[in-house]
């Protein structure tokens, strides 16, 4: 028996997507990689394209006048960028950057559009997908105003871990600083006090989780309610990850 075309793909929205819709979408687009800092959408600016993500990490940044910047959501092969078009804008009010190397499977914003216009499943999946982000967003402004930087960053963590493939990852202490919205040296206290208490081991610049429960406990809430409601309104599917589970059962 023919596997669905969906399997084909690591991006769990593609592979929830039946022949048909995909059929919609796949004779626009091409498959691209992705370069760490790579922006993907401007603010207040046309959207030119759609990233489903297949490898690597993407953030949505919201800016300041001042020229300082914070991360307010984060996807990787669990979305996509774009949301707001399927919310009838053709621009976001944030940035889009790439986090962590990778592809993508990119369609321009009118193909995007005209595959929404013509099938109500594809487009009831991408709002959808819209509103987890949404929910995402919500816990994340929740964690930055009530939780300290070491659990902020425990969650951060916790959620760069789902949406890869192994359970470790390179990036800079200035990187994660720049996501977080704080200073490296405080990013550099925080990575040595999960690496203390045995959460996470950093070797060669790379970050290694290694008490995925640990993590969890240490956020206070912060981690989990998103990702319940991910998994809810992304129903699982038989070829689909499913955003927070611990390294063992992936």
């Amino acid at each position: 028996m023919d596997l669905p075309k969906a399997f084909l793909f690591q991006n769990r929205l593609l592979r929830t997507l039946s022949d048909s819709d995909l059929a919609l979408i796949m004779p626009h687009a091409d498959r691209v990689p992705l370069h760490v800092r790579q922006v993907l959408e401007t603010a207040h600016q046309k959207i030119e394209y759609v990233y489903f993500l297949e490898s690597g990490l993407g953030s949505v940044m919201a800016g300041k006048e001042s020229g300082s910047a914070i991360e307010v959501g984060m996807f990787g092969r669990d979305g996509m960028s774009g949301t707001s078009l399927v919310q009838g804008d053709t621009e976001s009010p944030f940035d889009c950057i790439i986090e962590l190397e990778g592809d993508a499977i990119r369609i321009s914003t009118e193909d995007f559009e005209n595959a929404m216009r013509q099938s109500a499943s594809l487009k009831n999946l991408m709002a959808r997908y819209a509103h987890a982000l949404g929910i995402q967003t919500t816990y994340t402004a929740w964690a930055n105003a009530e939780i300290t930087l070491e659990q902020r960053l425990a969650r951060w963590i916790l959620m760069v871990n789902d949406r890869i493939d192994d359970h470790h990852f390179r990036v800079t202490h200035e990187f994660i600083a720049m996501i977080l919205g704080v200073r490296r040296a405080g990013i550099t206290v925080a990575l040595k006090l999960l690496e203390m208490r045995l959460l996470i081991k950093i070797q060669r610049r790379e970050i290694f989780v290694l008490d995925w429960q640990g993590l969890i406990d240490l956020t206070k809430g912060g981690y989990g309610p998103a990702e319940v409601e991910y998994n809810r309104l992304i129903q699982t599917s038989t070829y689909s990850p499913v955003i927070g589970r611990s390294p063992a059962a992936v």
